[in-house]
Formats: C-alpha cells, sequence, structure tokens
C-alpha cells in the first residue's frame, strides 16, 4: 500500500493512463506550469510538456467545446474547470452536445472525455464558488457522474473514468484534496456503479456523498459509543448508481438516512430517497430522513458556511429521529 492525499491519488491515475495511452491529454486553466488551481495536476506539465497538459484561456466554454471535440474526433481530453460553479458557463458543451452526441449519431460516434470539477464549501469561497450542482449533472441522460470520498477510490475511479467511452463528470471535494488514505501499489480500477460499504452495521443505514462520507463515519463513531450500529454506504458513482447494495443495506437495517452537501431542495439526495420509497417501501420501519444543505447561497463567513453546511452532528439527530 502507498500512503497517498486525494490530490496525489487522482494525479496519479491521470499520469498512469497518460503514460500508457497518448491520446489522453489534459486541458484547463493553469493545469499547465502553475499545477492545477489546487495543485491537483502538479509536476504532469514537466512530465508531459505542453501538448499534452495545455493551458486555456479563461472560457470553460472553449474548455468543455475543446474537449467534445477532441473526443469526438479519437481523443480521450480530461478538462479541468476551476469549480464547479463554473460548469454553468460550460452547460451548453456539455449538456446538449457531449450528452447527447452518441446518442443523435446512433452510436456511430463515441465521446470519451472526463470533466474535473471541484466542489463543496469548508474554506470560505464564498456564493460562487462553493456549490455542490451534482443533481444538475446526474439529471442528464448520456453523462456519468463520479463522487469518490477517499484517495483509493478517487485513483481506481479515475482510471475507469478515463478508459469509459462516455462524458464523465468527475466530481472532487476541495477539502478532501488534502486527505490522506491508503493506495494499493498494484493499479487496480474501480468500475463505476458499485458502491462501497465504508462501515458496516445494523441499525441503521446512512447513504452519504462525497465529505459528507467522512461526516458519516464520525457520526458512527459517536453513535457506536451508545451501542448504535451504523452502517455508511458511499454510493461512489451517482450515476449509474449502484442501488442493489443500497438495498441490500436497508434491507438489512430497515432504516434510512441520506446526506449530500447539496442546498436540500432538488438535490440528489431526493433522487435516493424517491427510489428507496418506491422500490423497498417494505423494507422500512420509517420514512426516509434526508439531510443537505440551507437553502440559500454559501455564505462566505465562516460560522455562517459551518451553520449551513450539514456536519456530524447533524447526521447524529437524523438518525435518532429514526432509532
Amino acid at each position: 500500500m502507498r500512503r497517498m492525499t486525494y490530490a496525489e491519488a487522482i494525479r496519479d491515475a491521470m499520469r498512469i493512463k497518460m503514460k500508457e495511452d497518448p491520446d489522453v491529454f489534459i486541458l484547463g486553466e493553469d493545469v499547465g506550469k502553475f499545477g492545477g488551481c489546487f495543485g491537483v495536476t502538479g509536476t504532469l506539465y514537466d512530465e508531459f510538456g505542453e501538448d499534452r497538459v495545455r493551458d486555456t484561456p479563461i472560457s470553460e466554454s472553449a474548455i468543455v467545446g475543446c474537449a467534445v471535440g477532441a473526443a469526438a474526433t479519437g481523443l480521450r481530453p480530461i478538462a479541468e474547470l476551476m469549480f464547479i460553479d463554473f460548469v454553468t458557463v460550460g452547460m451548453d458543451q456539455l449538456i446538449n452536445q457531449a450528452a447527447k452526441m452518441r446518442y443523435m449519431f446512433g452510436g456511430k460516434i463515441t465521446v470519451p472525455m472526463v470533466v474535473r470539477l471541484p466542489v463543496g464549501a469548508g474554506f470560505q469561497a464564498a456564493a460562487q464558488h462553493s456549490q455542490s450542482l451534482e443533481a444538475w449533472l446526474t439529471h442528464v441522460p448520456g453523462l456519468k457522474v463520479v463522487y469518490p470520498s477517499t484517495p483509493q477510490d478517487a485513483f481506481g475511479l479515475m482510471l475507469s473514468s478515463i478508459e469509459d467511452d462516455n462524458p464523465v463528470a468527475f466530481i472532487e471535494h476541495k477539502m478532501l484534496y488534502g486527505v490522506s488514505g491508503d493506495v494499493d501499489d498494484e493499479v487496480k480500477k474501480i468500475p463505476l456503479g458499485a458502491a462501497d460499504i465504508k462501515r458496516e452495521g445494523k441499525d441503521v443505514t446512512v447513504i452519504a456523498t462525497g465529505k459528507m462520507v467522512h461526516e458519516a463515519l464520525a457520526a458512527a463513531e459517536e453513535l457506536a459509543k451508545e451501542g448504535l450500529e451504523v452502517e455508511v454506504v458511499d454510493p461512489r458513482t451517482l450515476y449509474p448508481l449502484d442501488k442493489k447494495t443500497i438495498f441490500d443495506s436497508i434491507r438489512k437495517t430497515n432504516k434510512a438516512v441520506v446526506v449530500t452537501e447539496e442546498i436540500k431542495r432538488g438535490g440528489y439526495a431526493g433522487e435516493i430517497s424517491a427510489m428507496i420509497s418506491e422500490e423497498i417501501f417494505d423494507s422500512l420501519d420509517a420514512p426516509v430522513v434526508r439531510l443537505g444543505a440551507l437553502n440559500a447561497p454559501i455564505p462566505f463567513s465562516t460560522k455562517l458556511e459551518q451553520y449551513m453546511i450539514p456536519n456530524s452532528g447533524d447526521i447524529i439527530k437524523g438518525i435518532k429521529k429514526l432509532v
């Protein structure tokens, strides 16, 4: 095993695929000599040169549009946007072109591209640089949406995302970049659509994404002192979604809490909750509890930001509603 940060794991996966396949290249703002807005591309510019680690103008529509064209003509681009908030500027290229192209050409064309999207609050970047917009992306047929919570998952899922022949939105929580964890020495891909049980338990299931996985694990650790065993399930990919692992867990515990960092209203947590209620209602002893951020733009103030975003304490309260 190697000890790596979340950011290092993503970079190492990109490095491996770039060495294997000359068609893989990176593009985005400051991904070159600067090493990326959050340092994720690091020294890849020095290793592969400016042809394969390309700095772009400050235009997300150009970045995503270039990636779509490159993918459609046989390359495998990895496009980095500094913040998921800026995907709004490249929405036409991502939603109306990348996601639709393979379908509209009857499968005769593939669009093997990855768009890296840093998300989330936690370091006072304020309303335009702190959002969690994954629900927008999961709503669009033709896109795959990946959201790892650990270095191992980030590494394995990035390998699979680069190899996939469809456009993949690869969501990375900014507050996880510095989190360290063990990563297998062996290069192991994690298939898209395979959830992971981060902690086993018998009393209640918590389905959590991104940084909320760590908050759920902290809540589970605290509740274990009271004799309550919480099972924490990380979907890892939001689409395709591994319903079987989620449903099997709920059939065991008969209780479910879904927690994401997105604004609760209209969030993907609601989709997961609806699936549970529609498909395995008879396995529930109580209604699904759904937790998310408050209905407001992300504040700049540290205390207000912390107040707005769910944490382990909120998850404990949500669990105690059920038990």
